[in-house]
């Protein structure tokens, strides 16, 4: 499992005292981190429920700010307590905030603006505005009107922090007319510029059910579970009519205005008349198909239900099948296992299920560099016991039989895996595990090392995890969820956890849309706190 010692801090913190670093900058952040790491993770350290609070509409989080009311009131977690950092203006309908990202200053870019070397929340609104507002306090410093030919509802990064996608709706194909599936709005950020609208045809593309951008990639998506990949830049330089300047004056289809305002906004000026080059193409289902590891590889389900929870890791130059490429837990559950490429860019592969954590790595085949092979980096078990027993039972003749019982590897009587998470200042992997006791699930999030898998922290969570309740009946597998003792009610519940550095959040949905958001906080051993207030 690899060494577990633990590194005193006092050196560490003498040693940061004296300056003893390198002249890299980087350094003192690092190290500053790696006693964090030992903080966090010594037995004497607990997370203190701190917050408590439910809302009627979804609950978001960013990077140590709390979001409700649609991104309208903002609290920071940072404090000993959370407080609000500040609540914009009561809105109407047409203007609420529908998606948002959160932007962060880009290192050694000279900025025309004090301002813009804060934190801002990139937001669209409902009425095809998009806004830069400030993280801090609210306030809307730049708004760009955005069109009225179609309705722009969501927001993504085609390049982390440099390079927005906003994405409109689905169009529905009420006659032989409508030609134009759906629109994106690409943008630099900060200061904001535009690179063009891009209109995805049905005339071109075919029956598109879903599109989007990333790293530079337009990938196209289709019902029958077809993934097209085609290069943005090269659509850009072939297919943009005109280029288009945010605030400046332009003529376009007969009428005059200025890009970027109201009502003239910015028209679609990257409109596709011909198929462009296909870079790549794969068949997978449901669309699930990623793309990472060192060299690059992808990831997808062939394309038929029976292989739900197969997965088929290959080559991207060759669509060559990696050796042990094929990874199936053969898992009896309600909910299948997952798979993704590791977020640390390690270029492993974190495989998911109800009762193990399978972190994979590709390496070269022995005596042949061309052909990479998937092995075990290391797995993380669930507490379980062995439950499945014979039991017997007796006839009404007498004759004892012996009926054997085959509980799911879901079942909720039984530790489950649900969320598995990485925390990249601290270089830990996050699970969460959840067993249900008695009549309610009760959760913990483990920290285990990134590098060998070791388990180094158990936090139990205070709040009750409703599970699902699993049963056969006549053959047939039956659910319920969100079992509550002494009623005769069933729902479904989602949940989000997060961890982040010293913090801990998890925002739970509940029946009739109510959100609960509950903040932990790390603390020094409450009993220490006691004995100190005591003598006091």
């Amino acid at each position: 499992m690899g060494p577990t010692r633990k590194r005193n801090v006092c050196p560490r913190l003498s040693r940061r005292a004296l300056g003893f670093f390198s002249r890299d900058a980087g350094v003192v952040q690092r190290t500053n981190l790696g006693i964090l790491r030992v903080l966090v993770c010594q037995e004497s350290t607990k997370f203190k429920n701190v917050w408590t609070t439910h809302s009627k509409s979804p609950i978001a989080y960013e990077r140590g700010r709390i979001y409700f009311d649609n991104y309208r009131c903002c609290v920071t977690s940072v404090a000993s307590e959370p407080r609000k950092l500040y609540e914009m203006p009561k809105c109407s309908k047409s203007e609420k905030i529908e998606d948002a990202l959160l932007w962060e200053c880009p290192v050694g870019e000279t900025l025309p603006n004090p301002s813009d070397y804060k934190s801002a929340l990139i937001a669209l609104t409902a009425h095809n505005w998009l806004l830069r507002i400030s993280a801090t306090t609210g306030k809307v410093l730049e708004k760009i009107y955005l069109a009225s030919y179609c309705k722009f509802r969501y927001l993504s990064w085609d390049t982390p922090q440099e390079v927005i996608a906003v994405k409109s709706a689905l169009a529905r194909q009420t006659g032989l007319q409508q030609s134009v599936l759906l629109y994106l709005a690409v943008f630099h950020v900060l200061p904001f510029s535009l690179i063009g609208i891009l209109e995805i045809s049905k005339n071109i593309f075919g029956n598109v059910t879903d599109a989007t951008l990333s790293h530079g990639i337009l990938i196209l998506m289709y019902s029958s579970g077809l993934v097209r990949l085609y290069s943005f830049q090269a659509i850009t330089e072939q297919f943009m009519q005109q280029k288009l300047d945010l605030g400046c004056a332009c003529r376009w289809g007969g009428t005059t205005g200025t890009v970027g305002e109201a009502p003239f906004g910015i028209p679609c000026n990257i409109k596709i008349t011909d198929t462009p080059p296909l870079l790549f193409e794969v068949s997978s289902l449901e669309n699930a198909f990623q793309i990472g590891g060192h060299p690059w590889h992808y990831i997808i389900t062939p394309n038929k239900k029976k292989q739900k929870g197969v997965f088929h890791i290959c080559a991207l130059k060759d669509n060559s099948l990696a050796k042990n490429g094929i990874q199936e837990m053969n898992c009896c559950s309600l909910e299948s296992d997952w798979i993704y490429f590791h977020p640390d860019a390690s270029g492993r592969i974190i495989h998911v299920g109800p009762n193990q954590v399978k972190v994979l790595k590709l390496k070269e085949v022995e005596n042949s560099s061309a052909q990479h092979q998937i092995s075990e980096d290391f797995v993380i078990l669930a507490n379980r016991e062995d439950k499945n027993e014979n039991l017997p039972t007796v006839t009404a003749s007498g004759r004892v039989v012996k009926k054997k019982f085959d509980l799911l590897d879901d079942d909720p009587e039984q530790e489950t895996f649900k969320i598995v998470d990485y925390e990249d200042e601290l270089d830990l992997l996050s699970v969460v595990a959840v067993t249900q006791i008695d009549a309610e699930g009760k959760a913990h999030l483990d920290f285990h090392c990134n590098e060998y898998g070791t388990l180094l922290k158990s936090i139990p969570l205070v709040e009750s995890w409703d599970v699902s309740k699993l049963t056969w009946n006549n053959g047939h597998l039956e659910e319920v969820i969100g079992l509550h003792s002494g009623q005769n009610e069933y729902f479904t519940y989602s949940h989000e956890v997060y961890f982040d550095r010293d913090l801990v959040l998890h925002i739970e949905q509940k029946p009739s849309r109510v959100f609960s958001c509950y903040v932990y906080q790390m603390v020094c051993d409450p009993g220490e706190e006691e004995e100190t207030t005591n003598r006091s």
